[in-house]
């Protein structure tokens, strides 16, 4: 029998965010210059990314690689610290962030689901007690290898991660927001859809 209790699922970059956090993350640990010749470097993979002729996984981890390979994981975690708890808050959207404190007063759970990597989001999230489930970033001898450590979380990966961290039976209602095509499997799991629901104010 399900519980009284609502489950929301928002997804993170453009519905959140007012920007892209991966691109704004390698920016904000690499310079400015080194970011922008690094775009130069990893055009050819992200022009086929966008013409559907590489891989979303193969692009992203040309993407990690080229920035995060070989970087001390608790250095690495430090960065994404301060990028969540300084950076992250110029590019929030205000009417998201309202939303999130609306549901935090009434006993809602949350839970961000989002193909950008989980080091960045979690310390964002924590301070509002959101769950995330996210793209995880393989580690060994605690370095980066520049490869993801499972699936990229988009599109169909959002629903399975999401099916296998969270007993969907247990809620009376499920709310979804997203803004691009990769959340619809998330849409399929819930009964209340947003789609680019935050635009009038993009924090």
């Amino acid at each position: 029998m399900k519980s009284s209790q609502i489950l929301v699922l928002f997804d993170f970059d453009g519905t959140i965010t007012s920007r892209d956090t991966l691109f704004a993350f390698a920016e904000f640990i690499s310079g400015r210059l080194h970011f922008l010749f690094g775009l130069f470097v990893l055009s050819p993979i992200l022009i086929g990314n966008r013409l559907r002729l590489v891989s979303a996984q193969r692009a992203k981890e040309a993407f990690l690689t080229y920035y995060f390979r070989g970087l001390d994981l608790n250095d690495f975690n430090e960065r994404c610290t301060e990028f969540a708890l300084v950076f992250l808050n110029e590019h929030i959207r205000l009417e998201a962030l309202s939303a999130i404190q609306n549901y935090s007063t009434n006993d809602v759970r949350m839970v961000i689901v989002s193909a950008s990597p989980e080091n960045w989001i979690i310390p964002w999230a924590q301070r509002y007690n959101i769950e995330v489930i996210s793209t995880r970033l393989e580690v060994q001898d605690g370095k980066l290898t520049g490869k993801l450590k499972g699936k990229n979380c988009n599109n169909e990966e959002k629903a399975a991660r999401i099916l296998q961290e969270i007993d969907l039976s247990k809620y009376s209602k499920i709310i979804a927001y997203g803004d691009s095509a990769g959340d619809q499997a998330m849409f399929s799991l819930a009964n209340e859809t947003h789609f680019k629901p935050f635009r009038g104010n993009n924090g």
